[in-house]
């Protein structure tokens, strides 16, 4: 999944020459924490809520009211931003981004194209709008784990008994280690016919390694008692 499906595109961006007031207002009225700040048409920096309150902090106790306004009407973004910030290609992938985003414990981070123009911005929010995409939580139904073997064909296996009950198989996702010999695999699936529900959980466990099943619907959850040893050597390789 690329980013530029997901980033926001509408980029509320300020000038190297405008000034911390214009930062500040920029902020309030579109309810953001950061500003990407253009020179030329490129990117050259960044500026947050917590520059521009670093940035008066230190005189906001000996300055009287009318003169921290002129303060900041006075101070240009290019002395207070943060200089070759971090940024993502247009063509990274969610998976790329969030990793940037987590390495750099960031909230969010400029997506530029091939000429270092700005094209939009990539969130933590805009991540969790994947994931919940990706997952089908909004379809509710029932979500069961398995630490299954890493080998072709077993997620098909466990996928195949939901459908011979006749459940809609809504996601699957899956972890990987190239270090064990087995992976955790999560099925979402709805539709199924509640009155062979105990039957499917019976199957299931009898023939694949199952953590848990969420029933969404019932609120239920059954955590099963191999859960910390069969996710343990998982773990452990």
């Amino acid at each position: 999944m690329l980013i530029k499906n997901w980033m926001s595109k509408d980029v509320v961006t300020v000038d190297v020459n405008d000034s911390m007031q214009d930062a500040t207002r920029l902020l309030k009225k579109h309810n953001i924490r950061g500003l990407p700040v253009i020179e030329n048409g490129k990117l050259v920096g960044i500026v947050t809520d917590r520059d521009l309150k670093r940035a008066s902090a230190s005189d906001a106790t000996t300055l009287e009211i009318h003169e921290l306004l002129y303060l900041i009407s006075k101070i240009k973004i290019k002395e207070i931003m943060t200089k070759d910030p971090i940024t993502i290609p247009v063509d990274s992938t969610i998976d790329e981004a969030a990793e940037v985003l987590l390495e750099n414990k960031l909230s969010g981070a400029p997506v530029i194209d091939d000429k270092g123009r700005v094209v939009g911005i990539i969130t933590q929010t805009d991540i969790f709008r994947v994931m919940v995409a990706l997952s089908g939580v909004r379809e509710k139904g029932i979500q069961a784990g398995f630490l299954l073997e890493n080998r072709p064909g077993s997620i098909k296996e466990v996928a195949d008994i939901f459908r011979k009950y006749n459940c809609r198989v809504v996601s699957i996702l899956s972890s990987y280690d190239v270090k064990s010999n087995y992976r955790h695999v999560y099925i979402r699936a709805c539709d199924c016919d509640r009155e062979n529900l105990e039957r499917l959980k019976a199957e299931l466990k009898e023939k694949s390694n199952m953590l848990y099943l969420m029933d969404q619907i019932e609120k239920k959850q059954e955590v099963y008692q191999d859960y910390e040893r069969l996710s343990g050597s998982w773990i452990t390789g």
